[in-house]
C-alpha cells in the first residue's frame, strides 16, 4: 500500500508545483512595449509602481465571480502612461457584490 501512495504523489505534481511564480519587474525601468512583452513572455508579472505594484497574467485570467475584467494603467521609464488589459478588479456593480435588503 505504501509504495501506492508513494507512486501516485511521484506521478501526479502537487497543485503548488504546477502553480505559476510571478515574476517582479518595475514598471519605471522599462518601456510600455516591453512591459506588455514581458507580460506577454512570463504569463505571470507582479509590476511595482511606487510603494505598491498590480499583478498581471497573460493571457488574462477568467475573473472571479464578483470581479470585472479591467485594463490597467502605469507609469513608464519615460513617464507615458502604459495601458494595460491584463487585470481583474473587484466590481461593485455586480449581482455577487450586492447586499440583500
Amino acid at each position: 500500500m505504501k509504495s501506492v501512495a508513494v507512486a501516485f504523489f511521484l506521478l501526479f505534481p502537487s497543485a503548488a508545483a504546477l502553480a505559476v511564480e510571478a515574476v517582479e519587474v518595475k514598471a519605471r525601468d522599462h518601456s510600455c512595449e516591453k512591459l506588455a512583452q514581458i507580460i506577454r513572455k512570463e504569463k505571470a508579472v507582479f509590476v511595482r509602481m511606487g510603494i505598491g505594484g498590480r499583478s498581471f497574467r497573460y493571457p488574462p485570467a477568467r475573473c472571479n465571480l464578483g470581479d470585472k475584467y479591467d485594463t490597467a494603467t502605469v507609469r513608464d521609464a519615460d513617464g507615458k502612461m502604459c495601458r494595460l488589459d491584463y487585470e481583474c478588479v473587484y466590481d461593485p456593480q455586480s449581482f455577487y457584490n450586492r447586499i440583500p435588503n
